[in-house]
Formats: C-alpha cells, structure tokens, sequence
C-alpha cells in the first residue's frame, strides 16, 4: 500500500469523543430500534402502510448502528485501522446505504403524513399496503444503487506509517470523488430535505388554520395542538441532525479538493465534519423516541411496563396492555 504523506490534523477529540458518542449512539439504536421492531412486528395484528414504513426505518437504524462496532474501535485506537481492506470497504458501504435509507423512509413518512392531512380523500386511494410496499423496496434498491460506487471509494492506505480505513477515498483521489459527493448531498440529502420541511410546514399551517376557523370542542383542539407540535418537533430534530453535517461534510470536501495546502483551514474543517458527524448517528435513536412519544398508547404501554417492572408484578401484564396499541390502519 502506498504511504500518503498529507497535513498534520488534530486527532484529539477522535480517540474521546467519536468512540464514546458512537458506543451510547450503538446502545441506545440497538435497545430503542429493537424494541421499535418488537413492539411494531409483535403486537401489530394487521399491517398499514404506516407500519410497513415504521418497519421500513427501524430496520435501517439497526443496520446502521450495527456498523458502529469497528468505527468505535477504530477511533479508539487514534483512526488505526486493523480489521482488513474488504471489512473496511463493507462497512463504509452499509454505513452510508443505510443513513441514506433512514433520509428516504424519513421522507416516506412525511409525504405519507402529508397527504393524510391536506388531502384526507385521496389519501384513501393513496395510503395502500401495496404503494408502501413498492416505495420501500425502491428505497432500498436507489439506496444501494447510490452507495456502490462507495466499494470503489473506499479502501485502506496508509497515512504516516499507519493503516486508516479511508472514510471517502484517499487524498490523491478526492478531485475525482467530489462530483460524486456533491451528488450524494444533493440527492441523499438535500431534495429529501426540502421535500420533509415543506411537507411539515404545510402541515403545520393547515392544522393550525383548522384549530383556529373551525368549531371544535377542546379535546380536538388538544389534539391538533398536540399535532402541531409533534411536527414540529420532527421538524426541529431532523434539520438539527442532518443539517450541520451535512453542510460541514461538502465544506470539508471543498477544502479537501480546492485548498489541500492550507493545513489550518484543513484541520478546522475536518474537525467540524468529525464532531458533527454524531449528530446525524442520534438520530436513528431520535426515531424510536418520537414514534413512542407521539402516542398516548404507546406512553401508556410504557408506563404500564416500568409500573409492573417496579412492583413486580407478573410481565405478562404488559403484553396484554401491548397488545391493544397497534390497531392503526392507512
């Protein structure tokens, strides 16, 4: 392999921060995605396309963080990396197919809330097992389609004497992967996200136009503040996760390509990419908190099962309550 000598960076936040971040981002994804499918796949007598999306996205959270372990070790050890150039290659791949396929199904959902909300008759003719079911599976399939040119991109080298698994590519190439980045922010990233923050908005404003010119009693109206909130929320959560990443990962590439000598203005810009890049890995935990929290069932069945945990009762008390949460349809 060949020895690349490149800028001198800063790699005192990698060996604290990235390893410890990644290891809760693993445990809490791992716990909240598991229980997300448990509680969907297990209690769910029969299948809406709402669920078949839920599925859909907490099967690509897991994946996701289930490609944290060699990322964790490897900032352990200061970026050495030792688990081989194919392990490297595989990782890179699932790492990026599957954050692109939680920013689809995170879009998924949005169009499909969209059109339940603004267009409440044609989401009868829209909102179908079967549309959900050929939108997931050509999520996955762009997905991976996207990412597979990551296999080339990706591979081992040795920088200063020792073996990094290259996140993007190695330095000699960048000129050549900057178009294929650029590509992947403005399709992975980019539409998506103006697509969820225009579906939300609208959303939001309809509700709130709804609360305020109808005639509604105060349980409905304390339900479409409730509503708006709850968007919001996402809305909040999505823009704090993907945003600041993803505008530091294309500056970062800028600098990479277009001012490779400028070690300072190197150093700063990989560190804002590597300190952010966290963020965009909570939100694979954010998704299970938000669909449980959005439900007063959900918090009920919650409640239910620390209340027996705490008195000891028997935990079949728990599925019974469980059972009678999934009744959604459309």
């Amino acid at each position: 392999m060949e020895d690349f000598k490149i800028c001198p960076v800063t790699k005192y936040y990698q060996m604290i921060l990235l390893p410890v971040t990644y290891s809760v981002v693993f445990l809490l994804g791992l716990g909240l995605n598991g229980a997300l499918l448990w509680s969907v796949c297990c209690q769910t007598r029969r299948w809406s396309s709402t669920v078949i999306y839920l599925i859909n996205l907490a099967v690509a959270d897991l994946l996701y963080v289930l490609a944290l372990p060699p990322l964790i070790i490897s900032n352990a050890m200061g970026g050495l990396w030792p688990f081989g150039n194919i392990i490297c290659k595989a990782v890179r791949f699932f790492f990026f197919v599957n954050l692109h396929c939680s920013m689809m199904f995170l879009t998924c959902v949005s169009v499909h809330r969209f059109i339940g909300v603004c267009f409440p008759i044609a989401a009868v003719r829209l909102r179908t097992r079967k549309l959900a079911l050929f939108a997931s599976g050509s999520v996955w399939v762009l997905a991976t389609a996207e990412i597979l040119p990551t296999l080339v991109f990706a591979h081992t080298g040795v920088i200063n004497n020792m073996t990094v698994c290259f996140e993007m590519t190695n330095p000699q190439q960048f000129k050549v992967y900057f178009p294929y980045g650029l590509f992947l922010a403005i399709v992975g990233f980019l539409i998506p996200f103006l697509v969820i923050v225009t579906c939300y908005c609208t959303m939001m404003k309809v509700l709130y136009c709804r609360a305020v010119d109808s005639i509604s009693t105060a349980r409905t109206a304390r339900m479409r503040k409730k509503s708006v909130c709850t968007l919001l929320v996402v809305c909040l959560m999505f823009v704090i996760c993907f945003v600041p990443y993803h505008i530091a990962r294309t500056v970062y590439l800028f600098v990479r390509v277009y001012m490779p000598g400028d070690c300072h203005l190197l150093n700063v810009a990989m560190i804002c990419f590597k300190v952010l890049k966290p963020a965009v890995s909570f939100n694979c935990c954010a998704n299970p908190l938000l669909y449980f929290w959005g439900s007063d069932s959900h918090r009920r069945k919650l409640r239910t099962c620390l209340w027996i945990r705490k008195t000891r009762v028997q935990p079949s008390l728990c599925l019974v309550d469980a059972g009678s949460t999934h009744r959604s349809g459309g």
